[in-house]
């Protein structure tokens, strides 16, 4: 990236939302003093120049979301103008959904167009590692909160000149509690001179309901949006003038801040379903009205380990006496709670009577965290209660046995290998019954959860902690709380289609919706037979159809153009979805084949997925570079490990990454406590570095060199006070040296005392009293036995902590903490193994993969041009806690903080603890 750049305009667009099954997004227009925290490099620095600087112009953003057949095809356009006479960067952000595959992305730049290629994902990581080893910051896509994934690039626009940003992603969308839910999030953060969303519904099942509004409509606004809705079309707009969006007359505030949502559902008949022919495919949807509901056998198996203290177990408790208020009354339940015990309510289901669930309400009020994990042993007792109870004939026949698992953490009592539960759990269900799993949290092996409920007939759902906890497993719940017909198999002629996707499903529950799709090979289609089977709550389920071919060009004559070749596109969107489920169960060949399937149908029709990557190469910047940049897709074990290693703000209950205005972050601190850690805060990117230090005992260490601000600190670290029985040795720091050569300030901290020096004046505080010393030059404030606060005038304040060891311990001393606040006053050139950090650091880290822990991952950093090893850990942060201190997630970088540092660790040691140099 150009060190030329000039001032830069944000760009912040989303799609699409379709909350069933997500299609997303929202416009955020920023300018330099709002920009996200993400900018690195000289965008950073740009932050500090005035917006009055900035000239440029939003023209335009469209969100054109098209669905014909549940298949959403959405486009955002965003079109900026650089009207100033400097170059300027561009930044276009956009938040998809995280089901749904970016298919195209390009950038217009005078009348050139650059488009992004998709490529193995293995190759184009070539490109991305060489890119962020130069410095470039090359990932496109990251984690966004629960269901969102943010697509960002930027590019250097000379001036006078616009750039068009155009990006697609495609995705089938799922019905859920009986219709379809459009989410398109707005906020503009600015005024927009030609500013749409337009919706397109086309179903030729026919529309028997289409509902818009949005949280931000005022009655101003509410006659903008435009809803026509016809027997099997609908489309809705917004599309507000300048004027329209202000929050007064006059200024530049905008009214356009929230969401915009469209509910529909399709009309439905009692028959085969619906089969829609176009081009040599089909797709097959059925979801028939009116079935009874199959009474169903549930076993609650609740994790009551005591990691689920505090919110977590009242959210679970509150959610589970609402789910069994929800039982019908031919359903049975039981419970088992657990930890490294297993406890049942009762030994065997029981009838979902008004009594008993009163009495099972109250039971789950009183369930208590306490003790490990037994994931094993608390689901093989659920499968073995429900075996000998349909053995006994307690159950109904026609009936559907199920287990609900939630638990939060990893197995750690009893069996505790994950493949050997999961062949355990696969073997006791023999195929019997159905296994859901919610995953309550971060420290949950998700991958764990989500390949034994695939193999078991069920699915894993990640539970968020958040405020609206219990909400989460109540709509779960919802999701599977009435099936309508069990082991539902749709059969096709076998002479008339290959290349069908599964057509077997387990169940079928109501509000949701079975689809199946595949390649025709006749084209008789007056012998398309279809039959589906399945049972029912009484009888088994038979019924057969006639596919017939629905003529669209006359459905739909004047919008022929738009349709295309969605059937087969749907077809392949679904059967990369349902190969990627398969590569992760089942024998090592038969993933292997599924995966490389997915992968070469993936390269096909051009889909980001997570086999795949979008390389984009930008324009040559000034310096004469260009700087390709990725676009992948996540996996859902990727999301949880950024949401693990990055802290996420939310909105309230709201499900969307909320980034963090720069003004808001709390200051940076740059630290070294215990063995000696240090740890370099990074607010703007809620994110920690850290590295060890070690060398003998007595070795002077330069921490903070400021020659033009005449700052200087050292310190000195000391052993054990003799060999413990592990054989390794301690060092801390005990000793600092101040000094301020220009305010003619100097101080020497040790774990006795505090000497201050100015001017040739000398004073001495002991640690044992609660003391103030106020000069001319320097503010010193002693806790007893706590803290010392240095404030430098005009410059940087220190804040040193002791940390008191019991006098008789055999083997370790009285340390000190070093902690260093309002670094920005010191100059640019400030250095040493603290100072050097002050003003920032640019890394890239990728490549997350299983560390020696479990809990800690390891990852490649590419920083200071060094590829790096690194793995995610804590170190102690003492400022709020001097006794116990608190973790702080960051990346640790080995061997003495090698490749992050400058130099080597031996390059920082100087000779006296006064040493300025």
């Amino acid at each position: 990236m150009s060190g030329l750049l000039g001032v830069r305009l944000l760009l912040w667009v989303c799609g699409c939302l379709w909350l069933a099954s997500p299609t997303s997004g929202a416009l955020v227009i920023f300018e330099d003093d709002e920009a996200p925290e993400e900018m690195t490099g000289a965008t950073k620095m740009l932050q500090k120049r005035s917006t009055n600087e900035a000239m440029g112009e939003v023209l335009s953003v469209t969100v054109d979301c098209t669905v014909t057949n549940r298949f959403a095809h959405t486009v955002m356009t965003s079109v900026a103008l650089n009207k100033a006479n400097t170059s300027k960067e561009i930044f276009f952000d956009v938040e998809l959904p995280k089901s749904a595959f970016i298919t195209n992305f390009s950038m217009e730049i005078e009348g050139k167009v650059y488009v992004g290629d998709v490529k193995e994902k293995e190759k184009a990581k070539k490109q991305y590692e060489k890119a962020v080893s130069s410095g470039q910051t090359a990932g496109l896509v990251k984690a966004s909160g629960r269901k969102m994934e943010k697509f960002s690039v930027s590019v250097n626009i000379a001036a006078e000149s616009n750039v068009t940003f155009i990006l697609t992603y495609e995705e089938l969308l799922q019905r859920k509690l009986g219709q379809y839910e459009i989410l398109i999030r707005v906020k503009p953060k600015s005024l927009v001179e030609q500013f749409q969303i337009s919706t397109n519904i086309y179903e030729p099942q026919g529309l028997s309901h289409v509902d818009a509004h949005a949280t931000f409509l005022s009655n101003e606004l509410l006659p903008l949006v435009e809803k026509t809705v016809l027997d099997k079309k609908a489309h809705i707009s917004f599309s507000p003038t300048v004027e329209q969006q202000r929050k007064c007359p006059g200024c530049d505030g905008t009214l356009i801040d929230g969401d915009f949502i469209i509910k529909y559902d399709v009309n439905r008949q009692e028959s085969v379903g619906d089969i829609q022919i176009v081009n040599g495919y089909f797709v097959h949807f059925f979801a028939p009205p009116n079935l009874p509901r199959v009474p169903k056998n549930v076993v609650f198996v609740i994790d009551r380990s005591g990691s689920m203290s505090g919110t977590k177990m009242v959210q679970t408790r509150d959610a589970l006496v609402a789910i069994l208020e929800d039982l019908h009354e031919e359903d049975h339940f039981a419970l088992i709670q657990f930890d490294s015990a297993i406890l049942s309510w009762k030994e065997s289901l029981t009838k979902a009577t008004k009594e008993n669930v009163a009495e099972a309400k109250n039971y789950g009020r009183s369930i208590r965290d306490n003790g490990a994990t037994d994931i094993n042993q608390a689901v093989l007792d659920g499968v073995k209660m429900l075996k000998r109870d349909r053995q006994e004939n307690r159950l109904p026949e026609r009936s559907i046995d199920m287990i609900i698992l939630l638990t939060d953490g990893m197995p750690n009592s009893g069996v505790s290998d994950i493949p050997k539960i999961q062949e355990n759990v696969r073997s006791a269900i023999g195929g019997n019954m159905s296994l859901f799993c919610l995953g309550f949290g971060n420290d949950v092996d998700y991958n764990f959860l989500d390949v034994m409920s695939k193999e078991n007939k069920g699915l894993a759902r990640r539970v968020f902690e958040a405020s609206d906890a219990t909400l989460q497993l109540q709509d779960f719940y919802e999701e599977v709380a009435s099936p309508l017909l069990l082991e539902v198999d749709l059969v096709y002629p076998d002479n008339a289609v290959d290349y069908v996707t599964t057509s077997h499903f387990p169940q079928l529950f109501n509000g949701s919706e079975i689809v199946v799709a595949g390649r025709l090979t006749d084209n008789d289609l007056d012998n398309f037979l279809v039959e589906v089977l399945g049972q029912g709550f009484e009888d088994d389920y038979k019924v057969q159809g006639q596919a017939s071919v629905v003529d669209w060009n006359v459905m739909y004559p004047d919008e022929t153009y738009i349709f295309g070749d969605f059937t087969e596109r749907l077809w392949a969107y679904l059967t990369i979805q349902q190969l990627l489920e398969k590569s992760k169960i089942g024998a090592a060949d038969e993933k292997a084949n599924a995966t490389a399937k997915a992968l070469e149908m993936s390269l096909q029709y051009s889909f980001v997925t997570p086999l795949t990557s979008m390389v984009v190469t930008k324009p040559e910047t000034e310096d004469g570079t260009d700087s390709p940049l990725i676009a992948d897709k996540l996996t859902e074990e990727q999301r949880q490990q950024a949401e693990r290693l990055r802290p996420m703000a939310y909105s309230g209950v709201a499900s969307h990454f909320i980034p963090v205005p720069a003004q808001y972050l709390p200051s940076p601190v740059y630290l070294v406590d215990g063995d000696p850690h240090f740890i370099i805060e990074l607010p703007g990117r809620n994110d920690s570095l850290c590295f060890n230090i070690n060398n003998v005992p007595g070795t002077i260490f330069n921490l903070v060199r400021d020659p033009e601000a005449g700052v200087f600190v050292n310190g000195q670290i000391i052993g054990d006070k003799k060999i413990p029985p592990d054989g390794k040795i301690n060092t801390y720091f005990w000793r600092f040296g101040i000094v301020h050569l220009t305010l003619g300030v100097s101080l020497q901290v040790t774990t006795q005392y505090i000497s201050v020096s100015q001017d040739g004046q000398d004073a001495k505080l002991l640690w044992t009293d609660t003391a103030s010393l106020k000069g001319p030059n320097v503010d010193v404030v002693v806790t007893k036995d706590g803290s010392l606060t240095v404030t430098l005038k005009g410059s940087v304040k220190f804040v040193i902590l002791l940390h008191k060891v019991w006098k008789k311990h055999p083997y370790h001393r009285d340390y000190l903490g070093f902690y260093t606040l309002d670094t920005h006053l010191l100059s640019p050139s400030v250095h040493g193994l603290l100072g050097q950090f002050y003003h920032g650091i640019e890394y890239e880290v990728t490549d997350l993969r299983p560390g020696e822990s479990p809990e800690k991952p390891d990852a490649t950093m590419f920083a200071k041009g060094h590829q790096l090893n690194v793995t995610r850990g804590w170190q102690r942060d003492f400022r709020r806690d001097v006794k116990n201190g608190e973790n702080v997630p960051c990346w640790f970088i080995h061997n003495n903080g090698s490749g992050l540092i400058d130099g080597a660790a031996a390059d920082y040691v100087v000779s006296s603890l006064f040493t300025a140099i």
